[in-house]
């Protein structure tokens, strides 16, 4: 059977959409490391918190004092009906935690009587009131408790306790709320990576701000994508637990199964993200008593250097980062979604706001044009 022309090589090029400008954005870029609207992501994770950095994403300049103040307190004044929380407690407790977030949101819009507005105010206005409903709902979501609950957030605090507070973690160490809000910063946006992009393809229909962040959701969770947290926390536990980290890699690798947390498609010599946050890793798991992990972590590190030449990417340790915080791993990817939001939010407005329908060719490789043939013909 014979399969339709076409240019093999021009195929290869563009699976993945790899190396394609598929549009414009001027929220990030890659192109000098990783900047938000201009800023390095290193200079912001070491003097912003992450309400800093999130206003920044959504409306284009940071905040001052009283700005801040303000955007603070609206975050701290948000909250869920409790007809959603019950709903997303309620689901199988077989459900990934991710899917009753998704679910969650869904939820949200239904319970949002602005819904219908349209413009960029009213599209900020919901962007901001899902970023502070995201960890009540990841809260309720994970609650084990029976009767009501009705997650609220400690407005003394900024968003980073709060979520420590609210998910399972601890503030028990100096340097896990500084070193929380520089992990949230690392993954508030990525220019066009699967999520933002499956956002902005949702929004480009003009569909609402929630469908296209409950279709990021469902981008994220994939193990290619955000659900490569979870798998990096469970893969460094094996090779902790082999007692010989060289070892586990070599064996891993000679299955050809891959390790998660190294490589990445744009950052070829090693992720900025990453370099960033592997000395306040390193702190971070002193100070908490995670030595042995951490020296496990650094093997595992060295091996894939030396076998491969990949380099760690953001996830390697934001993993390790979670764990030491006292979060558990059905968070982890949750807790990315959580800083993400606020860049899902920002391109899905910036795409409505210049709006063209996104809507790819594609090369056809299948067989060529062929007759029906009758019924008894066919074989």
């Amino acid at each position: 059977m014979e399969k339709s022309g076409g240019c093999a090589g021009d195929r290869a090029r563009q699976e993945g959409l790899e190396g394609i400008i598929a549009g414009e954005t001027a929220i990030s870029t890659l192109a000098d490391g990783l900047r938000y609207r201009g800023y390095a992501i290193q200079e912001l994770a070491a003097q912003s918190s992450f309400e800093e950095v999130a206003y920044l994403v959504l409306h284009g300049d940071l905040p001052d004092a009283v700005t801040l103040r303000q955007f603070q307190s609206r975050l701290a004044a948000a909250s869920v009906d409790p007809a959603v929380l019950q709903v997303v407690r309620d689901l199988p407790a077989t459900a990934p935690l991710l899917d009753r977030l998704r679910t969650g949101v869904s939820l949200l819009s239904h319970y949002d009587p602005a819904r219908a507005a349209g413009g960029r105010d009213a599209s900020l206005r919901k962007a901001e009131q899902l970023l502070a409903q995201f960890p009540l709902l990841l809260a309720a979501a994970r609650c084990k408790k029976t009767g009501p609950i009705t997650p609220t957030y400690d407005p003394g605090h900024g968003l980073a306790e709060n979520v420590l507070r609210l998910v399972g973690g601890t503030a028990a160490t100096p340097r896990a709320i500084p070193v929380l809000n520089a992990t949230l910063i690392m993954y508030a946006d990525h220019e066009f990576n699967a999520s933002t992009f499956t956002a902005r393809v949702v929004a480009s229909t003009l569909s609402d701000l929630y469908a296209a962040v409950v279709a990021a959701l469902g981008a994220l969770q994939g193990p290619l994508h955000g659900g490569a947290l979870e798998r990096i926390g469970e893969a460094l536990h094996e090779a902790f637990e082999s007692g010989d980290p060289d070892a586990w890699v070599q064996g891993l690798l000679a299955r050809k199964q891959r390790v998660m947390g190294f490589g990445h498609r744009v950052y070829k010599h090693g992720d900025i993200r990453a370099q960033s946050l592997q000395p306040l890793c390193r702190e971070l798991a002193f100070e908490t008593g995670n030595e042995r992990l951490e020296q496990a972590a650094e093997q595992v590190e060295q091996a894939m250097r030396l076998r491969t030449g990949l380099h760690p990417n953001v996830d390697w340790p934001s993993a390790r980062i979670f764990r030491y915080l006292g979060f558990s791993a059905e968070t982890f990817t949750p807790l990315f979604a959580l800083s993400r939001i606020s860049g899902w939010c920002a391109h899905i407005i910036e795409q409505q706001s210049n709006n063209r329908l996104i809507q790819p060719r594609a090369s056809y490789a299948g067989v060529t044009a062929r007759t029906v043939p009758r019924l008894e013909d066919r074989p």
